[in-house]
């Protein structure tokens, strides 16, 4: 029986509001949409036989990709179909206007506020089970190590054939029993998770913070990913890699990008990892010594948590002449762009008509050479929102599992020291907080709850010491 903390009553739309997020679409958007919906650009291309199957979250409507991974000699083809948003959605008009002003998806534990009109997002342009839809389909020849010989793009019809979840997938892997269309994942997504590492791509892969809708209401959990999840995302990074090569070699793009972490903040991490006694061996990489760590050991968990500073300032980078080759993103090891996500996330539009047009020899459409230079801007903006979102909602959930017991103490363990207070994670009720007081990395300790105000949202908690507790 599981005693996780639950409550009833989170106001999330109080929190969306006060954060002025856009939840209604504007009638003519509607309008529009409903008219595109009944009257897709079909392509002339057909691959409808081509298996293909979504994997996403439990319930997920906003399906962005299909995949099928067959054999092809001693290596690999991996077929991955991505929603063609184009099909339906006019430059310019209201759609495209709307979807310009919301940038992307942003999701809250009791509803999602989507780019694009629902009559598109989660129905006639959602790579739905047994449905005919547009896509950008993704051929990419792999050796037998899993490195990317060849890739195109081409605009074709798709259908796929079942929407699996990775909570049953992982578990139909584990017994033996993995979709057919699917199988190979388990061997070509562990090969690319090693071509990352001699990269030195960094993951930290720590237990992300959740907002859950359990039996008893609302509560907070540290959700871990699973393996097949991890061998998915791999899949989407070797599509984002193979988009921005094909966007670099032809001088016109929009990369996701993450400069290398200065020196200084290399050296900070080196010394947490001393100080915690965490061992880095001569001219090892960031990346080597985040690999080897068990994330059930605390002091693991807090150096992991401050290895974080070597991902901060990712951007986005428009181009439209040059070769910006080393325009790498970091974290990745590689040049990347977004293109696989166009139902939830306005840039990967544009990436993807790049792409098309490259691969086919055909010139870039002058309405994409036009955006790409102001979406950056607009993605920046954006992804401020659904960050304050974000944390906004977690912020209003730990006040309310809290606020009945302002005065007592929970275990935590310390994973970020400032001068004055720390960082915190509690392991029940879930919370990620900061706490007065001083504390080593790593350490366990008391804390104590002085205030717990879900409406603010405000959380207090004090670092209490031996001499504090008689």
């Amino acid at each position: 029986m599981s005693t996780r903390r639950s409550v009833r009553g989170a106001d999330f739309p109080r929190v969306r509001a006060d954060l002025e997020v856009r939840d209604q679409f504007p009638p003519e958007a509607i309008a529009e949409a409903r008219e595109a919906a009944a009257n897709p650009r079909l392509p002339d291309s057909d691959d409808t036989a081509l298996p293909l199957v979504t994997l996403d979250p439990v319930g997920a409507k906003d399906l962005d990709q299909a995949v099928h991974i067959a054999r092809e000699d001693d290596g690999y083809l991996v077929s991955y179909a991505i929603a063609d948003v184009a099909a339906f959605v006019d430059p310019g008009g209201a759609i495209d206007q709307e979807a310009w002003r919301r940038g992307q998806t942003l999701y809250s534990p009791d509803t999602r506020v989507p780019l694009h009109p629902t009559e598109l997002s989660e129905d006639a342009a959602s790579l739905l089970p047994g449905q005919e839809r547009p896509a950008a389909l993704w051929e990419m020849r792999l050796d037998a190590d899993g490195q990317v010989t060849g890739a195109t793009v081409r605009r074709t019809k798709v259908r796929s054939i079942a929407q699996l979840d990775y909570e049953q997938t992982q578990k139909d892997f584990e017994a033996g029993a993995a979709h057919p269309s699917l199988a190979l994942l388990a061997e070509v997504g562990p090969k690319r998770i090693q071509l990352a590492s001699e990269r030195h791509a960094i993951n930290l892969n720590l237990p992300e913070q959740v907002v859950e809708h359990g039996e008893h209401g609302w509560q907070l959990a540290y959700r871990s990913q699973l393996p097949c999840e991890l061998w998915n995302a791999e899949i989407s990074l070797m599509t984002g890699m193979a988009a921005a090569t094909m966007m670099v070699n032809a001088g016109t793009g929009l990369l996701r990008t993450l400069p290398p972490a200065a020196e200084e903040t290399l050296e900070r991490v080196r010394t947490t990892a001393e100080l915690l006694g965490i061992h880095w061996p001569d001219g090892a990489y960031p990346s080597d010594v985040l690999d080897s760590l068990d994330r059930g050991v605390a002091r693991n968990v807090a150096f992991i948590e401050q290895a974080g500073h070597l991902l901060r300032g990712a951007g986005y980078l428009a181009f439209t002449e040059g070769n910006p080759h080393e325009s790498v993103h970091a974290a990745i090891g590689a040049v990347y762009a977004h293109v696989t996500a166009p139902l939830r996330r306005l840039v990967d539009r544009y990436g993807a008509e790049v792409c098309l047009a490259v691969s086919a020899g055909e010139a870039v459409p002058g309405w994409v050479i036009d955006a790409l230079p102001k979406l950056p801007e607009v993605m920046s903006q954006t992804g401020n929102v659904e960050r304050r979102l974000e944390n906004a909602i977690i912020d209003s959930v730990e006040a309310l599992l809290l606020q009945d017991s302002v005065g007592e103490r929970f275990p935590a363990v310390v994973v970020g020291a400032g001068k004055e207070d720390v960082t915190v994670v509690l392991e029940n009720p879930a919370v990620r907080a900061r706490a007065r007081g001083s504390a080593e990395l790593g350490e366990t300790v008391q804390v104590e709850v002085l205030e717990a105000d879900p409406v603010k949202p405000e959380l207090r908690l004090d670092v209490v010491r031996d001499a504090d507790r008689h």
